[in-house]
């Protein structure tokens, strides 16, 4: 079975992500703060936890603690999860030179805003940003 790792700090919509990964039978990691997950990360890249290696992360981009696209970026400098698939969501309208900026330092091409788009069509967005495809 898939492993996701979401994190998102709204109880409301943190529950309901993690009843759509059961629902498409998918593992899901989850996490309200990104204090947390950078933990977690840092735990894998020194063999303190074992994990399976999720295929994606679902971010929040401002949580409290750190931000989403700086868990982002911890992704991507970890030896064992640098190449999963990152997709950030945001309630907050970004300028397109904020959101350029914050893709870039992400790595990532894939940012959607919320309200998250109907279950399908995040389904289908979720898996191209896995397969390497642009929206």
């Amino acid at each position: 079975m898939p492993t996701w790792i979401v994190v998102e700090d709204e109880p409301d919509l943190y529950e309901t992500l993690l009843a759509l990964f059961e629902i498409w039978s998918i593992d899901g990691i989850a996490f309200t703060n990104g204090t947390d997950a950078i933990r977690w990360i840092e735990d894998i890249d020194n063999n303190t936890i074992e994990a399976t290696t999720p295929e994606l992360a679902l971010l929040d981009i401002r949580l409290p603690g750190v931000n989403g696209d700086e868990v982002a970026r911890r992704l991507r400098q970890s030896p064992a999860l640098k190449d999963i698939a990152i997709v950030l969501i945001t309630a907050y309208h970004l300028t397109p030179e904020k959101e350029k900026e914050i893709l870039r330092l992400a790595q990532t091409k894939h940012l959607i805003y919320k309200p998250l788009p109907d279950p399908a069509d995040f389904q289908e967005l979720l898996r191209n940003a896995i397969a390497g495809n642009p929206k």
